[in-house]
């Protein structure tokens, strides 16, 4: 995922700005930390507002992560995680940050599973402010990434062509990792985040 959107932020190789790119990255990055927060907000709002049925909705949102995990390992295909695969041309810091939004909206097939599951937790917070913090945190985790590959973008061309070769078996480990944690949460393990 990583070399494909820094690709979108750098523009053509005999253009690219090290400054450039990572102004666009900042910019993509507050754009989905924006829209996932309010996400995360109104998560915990709802289950804040759901707590007498916390059991019911600790399986509930359990089941549908240990799903998002299953189709990760291709096991349940849920082609509406698939999202848009093309970003278009991002010329400035404003199109950076508008993109971040359509991103963080449109739900890509390398984000999505973990964002319903980030969400589904944050629902199970029963807070509106921990559903938030929630969220930040997930999105700090994503997008730290972004902004130090832009950083140090030509350190990083290894580092991608090794991600690219072992994105199958990167995947069954995520796939693993979601279910467990949707059994975890179905189970009333994960409640007290």
């Amino acid at each position: 995922m990583l070399p494909v959107y820094l690709s979108y932020f750098a523009g053509d190789k005999s253009e690219i700005k090290a400054k450039n790119t990572l102004l666009k990255a900042v910019a993509f990055v507050i754009g989905f930390t924006v829209v996932f927060c309010l996400l995360g907000l109104f998560a915990g709002s709802i289950g804040a507002m759901l707590k007498e049925y916390k059991t019911v909705l600790n399986i509930v949102c359990g089941i549908m992560v240990a799903v998002f995990g299953l189709s990760y390992l291709e096991i349940i295909p849920l082609p509406f995680l698939k999202g848009v695969s093309k970003a278009g041309n991002i010329t400035g810091v404003l199109s950076a940050f508008i993109f971040g939004v359509i991103y963080s909206v449109s739900l890509t097939p390398c984000v999505g599973a973990f964002l319903g599951s980030a969400l589904m937790l944050a629902a199970t917070s029963e807070s509106a402010v921990r559903g938030l913090l929630l969220l930040l945190v997930y999105s700090l985790g994503l997008g730290i990434p972004f902004v130090m590959s832009a950083l140090l973008i030509d350190g990083f061309k290894g580092a991608f062509s090794f991600i690219k070769s072992h994105y199958r078996v990167i995947n069954i480990i995520c796939g693993l990792l979601l279910t467990v944690m949707g059994v975890l949460m179905a189970l009333g393990v994960l409640s007290g985040f």
